[in-house]
């Protein structure tokens, strides 16, 4: 049997499976760091597989790496799965861990025919804190061959772009009082919030058409009748490039310290988790991606610049500096509703949610089957 042959019939063994623990994942959410009995489920299937299993893995609770194979490359499939708070799986993340997972017990059964290693990275806090920053200051990504993952979305795109992020926590300080007796006692940091929201809105007219920058008041005070003493902001800025988002950064600081010299209140800005980086597509990855999942019906686009006006970011693109990879997105059919909807949510347990898990785990798999029966292995990274 070739070995995209028995790649494929391994699939078919567990895939009904894997559709199940999507299923299951998606009835139970787990936000960035608590993903405990996600992991835990995950860790159990691939144990099954027969592949060699560290739980936890890289000084991360919730992280594992299963492997297999004995000698050659090490080829590294990242399986997220976090939820978001209150709309869980409304990023597919239950489809790209169940992908992650068939692919990587799928070419347990090829990697030494053909002389590579498989492992299947689990990567928590895609959505918060950038789980794979942590995993790539713990050494999991180095000697790395490539790295490869997909992630379901309202197109099928191989090649899709991603910006850069900053998640940012903004707290304002002022002084209480009471809000009808004495408020001329106290310093509103509501009021600063409101205008810090109020400096940005009117800069965005000012900024780059591929800026992004939206944020939300996460604690606006206690109650109506007292001054608010203290107020929460959460804002992310996104830019094409590392360079760009540091000044899109300068730029919100800018706002944000107009508003509390506006208000009087004292400004403290921290950021919360890691920045992202914007995303490097390896060329060979997505012409053999692009070859297999074309053979598997489903044809994939390639980006043009404006995709870079409707994106989003991924700590996938900091693992793109470190070895070559791949994050190709796959339609799940379901519009008009896009990620991070609670219909998006749903729509991935449904037939064009679990054709996604095959297509994908699949595709990475062949992809890799092609490098590795290729001798391809130099050849990544082209572009680097």
């Amino acid at each position: 049997m070739d070995p995209k042959s028995t790649v494929n019939a391994r699939f078919d063994a567990i895939e009904a499976e894997l559709a199940e623990i999507s299923k299951w994942m998606y009835e139970n959410p787990e936000l960035a760091f608590e993903e405990r009995e996600s992991s835990a489920r995950l860790v159990r299937f691939l144990g099954d597989q027969g592949m060699e299993v560290e739980y936890p893995s890289f000084g991360l609770e919730t992280a594992f790496a299963a492997r297999a194979g004995i000698d050659g490359p090490e080829v590294i499939i990242c399986a997220e799965y976090d939820a978001l708070p209150e709309v869980g799986h409304a990023c597919g993340h239950n489809i790209i861990a169940t992908a992650a997972c068939g692919a990587g017990a799928a070419l347990a059964g090829v990697a030494d025919e053909l002389g590579f290693r498989v492992r299947v990275q689990g990567t928590p806090a895609e959505e918060a804190y950038g789980g794979k920053v942590d995993l790539i200051e713990a050494g999991a990504f180095e000697g790395g061959a490539l790295s490869i993952m997909v992630h379901p979305g309202t197109s099928d795109e191989v090649d899709k772009p991603f910006l850069a992020v900053a998640h940012l926590d903004v707290d304002f300080y002022g002084r209480e009082s009471h809000a009808a007796f004495a408020p001329e006692l106290g310093v509103n940091a509501l009021d600063a919030a409101v205008q810090a929201y109020v400096n940005v809105s009117t800069m965005r007219q000012h900024l780059l058409a591929t800026d992004k920058v939206h944020g939300v008041i996460t604690f606006g005070g206690g109650a109506p009748n007292v001054i608010p003493p203290h107020t929460s902001m959460a804002w992310y800025a996104r830019a094409v490039t590392a360079a760009r988002l540091d000044e899109l950064v300068t730029l919100l600081t800018n706002q944000f310290e107009a508003a509390a010299t506006a208000t009087g209140c004292r400004l403290e800005i921290s950021k919360r988790g890691h920045t992202y980086t914007d995303m490097i597509v390896d060329p060979l990855l997505a012409e053999l991606y692009e070859a297999n999942s074309t053979a598997l019906g489903r044809p994939m686009r390639r980006s043009g610049a404006l995709d870079t006006l409707k994106t989003g970011s991924t700590d996938m693109g900091n693992v793109s500096y470190e070895l070559p990879s791949l994050h190709p997105m796959l339609n799940i059919h379901c519009d008009p509703h896009v990620n991070h909807q609670r219909e998006f949510a749903a729509a991935t347990i449904e037939p064009p949610g679990r054709q996604a898990i095959r297509d994908g785990a699949l595709a990475m798999a062949g992809t890799v089957v092609d490098i590795a029966a290729g001798d391809l292995w130099n050849k990544l990274g082209a572009n680097r």
